[in-house]
């Protein structure tokens, strides 16, 4: 990896480029109280962020509650991290076209687990890509839900 910066299309080329990567894990913080962290796989549909849990898993307990979760997806040298609103909770029964992009793009399919694992459908509101030190100035990619490159 080189020092010198990426341009703004190059960063949003490589934020979606993880977002659709097959079996896209990502760390998950909530809270509602005491913050939870979480490994979770998600999927990238209709320009949301696709997570599938235990409808009463601190997670989905916690996004229920507060509407707010940040992502973080790559390592210390490639970082993504997102700040999203619940859109929408889809029981997995009830998922249709966004249950199939979730199962398409990972190695499990949450309709398969049972009726109490849900969809939680995240939209982003903000958006921050950086590699190392020469990146963090220029480092927001989407503000207010709106992409800036």
């Amino acid at each position: 990896m080189t020092d010198e910066p990426r341009s703004g299309p190059e960063r949003k080329a490589d934020v979606l480029a993880k977002l659709n990567a097959p079996v896209a894990d990502a760390w998950v913080a909530t809270a509602d109280g005491d913050p939870y962290l979480v490994p979770l796989t998600l999927a990238w549909f209709g320009e949301r962020v696709l997570l599938a849990t235990a409808s009463k898993s601190p997670t989905g307990r916690n996004l229920t509650r507060s509407g707010r979760a940040r992502i973080a997806l790559g390592d210390t040298r490639d970082v993504v991290l997102i700040d999203a609103v619940l859109d929408e909770t889809i029981p997995v029964g009830e998922s249709g076209a966004a249950g199939e992009a979730y199962a398409e793009q990972n190695d499990w399919d949450p309709r398969t687990a049972g009726s109490g694992y849900v969809f939680l459908a995240l939209r982003p509101e903000r958006i921050r890509a950086w590699r190392n030190e020469s990146e963090i100035s220029g480092s927001l990619v989407m503000r207010d839900g709106v992409w800036l490159v």
